[in-house]
């Protein structure tokens, strides 16, 4: 009987060993994963598209208080000034996707949201102020951006998937998900009233 207690104490040793190395060689394989993807150019394009969305998302939040000036429907002013605190947060959240990723939160020019908000500008240039047809058309040029946006943050989740980087990609997510409750609103708000308005005009 001692024996048998012997062996299997002996057997749940070598297993519990057994474990052991096979969870620090996968914690060993993921370590050296997240090193060379520091060093490649797959990461370095990567944090490349966060400056590009970075100084996109500064911009916009600066573009947005005009948008919400111009607009005529209180609830499209309404919604551009609540997209603007919230894409305040999404500026504060790359910055905490460049701290993760120790890098510097640097912006570089994004010549989508450049042009996207150079022809917002455009839409107020050329329609009256305080008719339907110029909030039917800041709510395309916003949600040309939302979607410019949902585009971007939803391949940048991807690629931080494959990176390893889940906290990257919730983090990401969550600022997603946000984009596209907006282009969701801005539909909404377009639909309830807006369009039929504009159209009558």
């Amino acid at each position: 009987m001692a024996t048998t207690k012997k062996a299997a104490t002996a057997s749940k040793s070598t297993a519990a060993n057994t474990t052991k190395k096979t969870t620090t060689k996968a914690q060993n394989q993921s370590a050296t994963k997240n090193a060379k993807m520091e060093d490649n150019e797959f990461h370095e394009f990567f944090v490349d598209e966060l400056k590009d969305i970075y100084w996109a998302e500064k911009h916009l939040v600066k573009a947005l208080p005009k948008m919400k000036k111009a607009a005529t429907s209180p609830e499209l002013a309404a919604a551009f000034d609540k997209h603007t605190a919230e894409t305040q947060q999404h500026i504060e959240t790359l910055e905490q996707v460049f701290e993760l990723l120790d890098e510097k939160a640097a912006a570089k020019k994004c010549d989508a949201m450049a042009g996207l908000l150079e022809e917002a500008e455009g839409i107020i240039a050329d329609t009256e102020q305080g008719t339907m047809i110029r909030d039917a058309g800041l709510i395309l040029a916003a949600q040309k951006v939302e979607h410019y946006e949902i585009a971007t943050y939803g391949t940048l989740r991807v690629f931080a998937h494959n990176m390893n980087r889940q906290d990257v990609a919730d983090l990401l997510s969550q600022t997603l998900e946000n984009e596209k409750a907006t282009d969701v609103a801005l539909t909404e708000i377009a639909e309830g009233a807006i369009n039929a308005a504009a159209a009558d005009e």
